[in-house]
């Protein structure tokens, strides 16, 4: 094992990560025939910290050599260590297939991303100190606490913004050009960014999807997924210019006629709900403000879009 670290040393100037192994490396303690990692190991981040247990080092078993898999981007907020085969980093938030399994018999941090409404917070994301669940004063639910500093780990939903976008009597669609649902049709939204208001965040995303200027109408709807921990906003939008084309996000983006629209290809549940309660709407007047859930069969993919059932639907 010192060897290995050695050599990460010696390669650490040749390679992309090399500040991540020599801050690894020299938080790692030989003792008694084990490697134990330095409480306060955090490689520079506030955010992540593996299990104080050590790590055991078979004398009769020579195993393969313990390197980090590193990913490029510096997104990562936590990552588990595995007793077979070193450690792996997590998925991004815009993995839609949710948390990596772990073994129980190596100690690990529980990895989720924005795909569930549930998930365990074993380390402070303030100090990296281990949580422990309780329930604070005054609340009536369980909370992941750190026992260091005595921060509170609160989780709230992610909130997609979009609009609705009329021109002509027909609505515009983006074909989208990544994952998830990649070559499905949607329309333009995407995740607020801090600091900024549902309106413009849903301005920003039609721009950066559809290279389109709009103005805002109205709101057209609120649509809650608990599944996915989401809440979608919709506002009904016309062109400034009839001018669009594809953005980064997109491969194509096209005007389609109420009666084209591709319904056996959208991307998501949300976008099927919203554009059925806005031809419902059409059909009998002007469009109208809906609310409801959108309820999610459990355990469906995003591919899956009629796995739903569309509750408590208010329209005003």
């Amino acid at each position: 094992m010192l060897k290995t670290i050695q050599i990460l040393q010696s390669s650490s100037s040749t390679t992309s990560s090399s500040g991540l192994i020599s801050s690894f490396s020299q938080r790692l303690k030989l003792k008694n025939n084990k490697i134990t990692l330095h409480p306060n190991c955090v490689f520079g981040l506030s955010l992540s910290c593996i299990s104080r247990k050590s790590i055991s080092l078979s004398s009769s078993r020579k195993s393969t050599p313990f390197l980090p898999q590193i990913r490029k981007k510096a997104h990562f907020s936590t990552f588990r260590a595995s007793s077979s085969s070193g450690m792996s980093f997590p998925h991004t938030d815009s993995n839609p297939d949710g948390p990596s399994s772990s073994s129980s018999s190596a100690p690990s941090v529980t990895i989720h991303s924005s795909s569930g409404s549930t998930r365990k917070i074993n380390f402070c994301q303030s100090c990296g100190g281990p949580t422990k669940y309780d329930m604070p004063d005054g609340e009536e639910k369980m909370r992941a606490i750190c026992t260091i500093c005595g921060k509170i780990a609160y989780e709230n939903p992610k909130m997609v913004v979009g609009c609705l976008i009329e021109h002509e009597d027909k609505i515009l669609l983006c074909k989208r050009k990544i994952q998830p649902s990649y070559g499905l049709w949607t329309l333009p939204a995407g995740y607020m960014e801090m600091g900024e208001s549902a309106t413009e965040g849903a301005i920003r995303e039609t721009w950066e999807e559809a290279n389109a200027e709009v103005d805002i109408l109205s709101p057209f709807a609120q649509l809650d997924i608990p599944l996915i921990s989401q809440t979608y906003i919709i506002f009904l939008a016309k062109l400034k210019r009839p001018h669009f084309s594809p953005g980064q996000e997109s491969s194509e983006c096209r005007l389609f006629a109420l009666d084209d629209i591709p319904f056996d290809s959208l991307a998501f549940s949300s976008m099927l709900v919203t554009l059925k309660l806005y031809i419902e709407d059409r059909q009998v007047g002007r469009p109208k403000f809906h609310y409801g859930i959108i309820n999610k069969r459990p355990g469906t993919s995003p591919s899956e879009i009629t796995a739903y059932t569309l509750d408590h639907h208010m329209k005003s």
